[in-house]
């Protein structure tokens, strides 16, 4: 079990709460919210998502993590335009926040 913030996800079960209310995340959310909370306070670059979530060698689009990370903010509850779970840090990589106060950059 995983537990930042106020999320938990169970890998082996493949199953994520929010506080006590179970999340259903898609194979490929569930994918990118574990890539994230294991490295929670690490930058994890779009290059290690593409190759650790959609196991792509080769750059395909950007869109494709966008996409899937607007999924998955809205499920977890964390508002894109003043994030406090899942920054993005410009030119970088996304970060999984350990603390309540997230900073974007």
């Amino acid at each position: 079990m995983i537990e930042v913030q106020e999320i938990r996800i169970d890998p082996e079960t493949r199953r994520a709460w929010r506080g006590e209310e179970e999340i259903t995340l898609s194979r490929k959310e569930f994918d990118l919210v574990h890539a994230l909370i294991a490295r929670a306070g690490d930058i994890v670059t779009r290059e290690e998502l593409m190759r650790e979530v959609w196991h792509a060698n080769f750059w395909t689009s950007s869109k494709t993590i966008d996409v899937h990370l607007g999924w998955v903010r809205r499920k977890l509850g964390d508002d894109s335009r003043h994030p406090h779970l899942i920054t993005t840090i410009r030119g970088k990589g996304l970060r999984f926040e350990k603390g309540e106060t997230a900073v974007a950059s």
